[in-house]
């Protein structure tokens, strides 16, 4: 995400403490925020893909994808 778009999103949350937002601001606001989120998780998830282990004797494997296994209480 180039600078520019990350300006507007901190200018827009700013205008949106103190003015407001108008209905199209804030669905600018959403979709730039949504695009930097997908951003950021794209870079992550091609850093953690890049990660090699190497155990004590030296056999290198690649870090695996845990499942989801996330508990619902």
């Amino acid at each position: 995400m180039d600078q520019n778009r990350i300006n507007r999103i901190n200018e827009l949350a700013r205008k949106s403490k103190t003015v407001g937002l108008t209905p199209e601001e804030k669905q600018e606001q959403q979709r730039l925020r949504n695009e930097y989120i997908n951003e950021f998780r794209n870079s992550l998830k091609s850093t953690l893909d890049s990660i090699v282990i190497m155990d004590e004797k030296g056999n290198k494997r690649p870090l695996k994808q845990k499942t989801n296994t996330t508990e619902k209480h």
